[in-house]
């Protein structure tokens, strides 16, 4: 019994080569494995432990595979199959390491991301570094993805000898695709200049596009940003390299808030402030840092009186302002109703006549 002019024993010699190579590679993949992770877990056994269990489990198809390429030249196999089985080796071991880079780089971000936590509210350097390590843990990915297929493509002659024809002819081609990928190409650069100077990073407050929200994502082109009413806007990376948009927390996460009403020159200033006062020791959204209530413009008609508090946050700023309009209002109208506008005060006794 023959095949491809290759008896039962050699085929059967063969096999036994290839599966103790096989069998060898997964040997040597574990036991180095278990060596480095003895090391790693006396030394540190959180985060690396964790690193060496996943990179265990996306290497163990590398070294079998590293094995074979190696193991076919000593193997009793015709050389048009020898080659052929070299081949498909040989792009499985490019697919293999391309794969393991890619999961390495996100489960090296994952460690990163648990190790600087959201929760605190002044998290300006867990911010910055999150934003870092996911933009280049995206670009990384992209570049590792496209490398692996260029390297895979350029193992077939055919696809060689075409690209290399292509790249002598296609001027005007080429040409023609770098305009209509001119957009997505302006986005990676962007997303490796808020990577660098980082104009925004991830949950940063911001107002564009006369809209308030947070950052919640940053993708290799394009910016989710998470709207106060839970609504999702979608902007290209290029657009906060070009556009001028405002970042609530761009140098640290406490804010100041601002609260305007206006009343009518009678309206007691001093007592005012000490309301504003009460308001704000009674709310734990007040960080207690600075408050002042001043008379910042003066009309015909009425007086702008502004109202001025520190928070924490965005969030809480937003809420604090809120608050303290609505308090400030609510104390004119049961003590001082007369401090009104008065314009509105004869609307409404109009009104009623």
């Amino acid at each position: 019994m023959q095949a491809f002019g290759v008896d039962t024993r050699s085929w059967l010699i063969s096999i036994a080569i290839l599966a103790g190579a096989i069998a060898l590679a997964l040997l040597v993949h574990f036991f180095l494995f278990f060596v480095l992770g003895r090391i790693l877990n006396r030394k540190a056994p959180n985060a690396q432990s964790i690193l060496i269990r996943r990179a265990e489990t996306s290497t163990r198809i590398i070294f079998p595979l590293l094995a074979l390429v190696l193991a076919i030249p000593l193997a009793p196999i015709p050389a048009d199959l020898t080659s052929i089985l070299q081949h498909v080796l040989g792009l499985g071991v490019i697919a293999s390491v391309g794969w393991a880079i890619v999961i390495l780089t996100e489960l090296a971000g994952n460690i990163i991301f648990a190790r600087y936590s959201l929760d605190s509210p002044d998290n300006l350097s867990a911010r910055r570094i999150r934003t870092q390590t996911q933009v280049l843990q995206r670009i990384i990915s992209l570049t590792v993805s496209i490398v692996t297929a260029s390297i895979m493509l350029m193992t077939f002659p055919a696809v060689r000898h075409l690209g290399v024809s292509l790249l002598a002819s296609a001027g005007l081609a080429g040409l023609i695709v770098g305009m209509a990928a001119r957009s997505t190409l302006s986005n990676l650069i962007a997303g490796i200049q808020v990577a660098l100077t980082q104009p925004i990073r991830i949950e940063d407050a911001i107002v564009l596009e006369g809209e308030w929200g947070w950052i919640e994502e940053i993708n290799t082109t394009y910016i989710v940003v998470r709207l106060w009413d839970l609504r999702r806007l979608i902007v290209p990376l290029s657009y906060f390299i070009e556009k001028p948009f405002q970042n609530w927390t761009r140098t640290r996460a406490d804010l100041l808030a601002t609260a305007m009403i206006y009343v009518d020159y009678t309206a007691p200033v001093h007592e005012l402030r000490e309301e504003l006062h009460r308001i704000l020791e009674a709310t734990p959204l007040w960080d207690k840092r600075t408050w002042a209530l001043q008379v910042t413009d003066a009309t015909e008609r009425t007086i702008q009186i502004r109202a001025l508090m520190s928070a924490r946050s965005g969030p809480d700023a937003f809420d604090l302002r809120c608050l303290v309009r609505e308090r400030l209002v609510q104390f004119l109208k049961d003590r001082y109703p007369l401090a009104l506008p008065q314009q509105r005060e004869q609307q409404l006794n109009a009104g009623k006549n």
